[in-house]
């Protein structure tokens, strides 16, 4: 798995989404891995059926609170 530190994922997200499509990326916070990163094909398959009814829509939840 690769690694990477927020402030280079924040100055580099195309090279983030990027390195995402191939393989998972760890976000580093004070050196400690805080989140994941994957490809939207493998967030599916480890998800697989789970949630599918649930799942927002395009367009529905994929902003932060307060946000349209």
């Amino acid at each position: 798995m690769q690694r990477m530190s927020a402030r280079d994922a924040k100055n580099g997200f195309g090279r983030l989404i990027d390195l995402a499509r191939a393989s998972p990326v760890a976000i580093e916070k004070h050196g400690r891995a805080v989140v994941v990163v994957v490809a939207l094909e493998e967030y599916e398959r480890l998800v697989g059926d789970l949630g599918k009814e649930d799942a927002p829509t395009k367009g529905e939840g994929n902003s932060p609170k307060g946000e349209q």
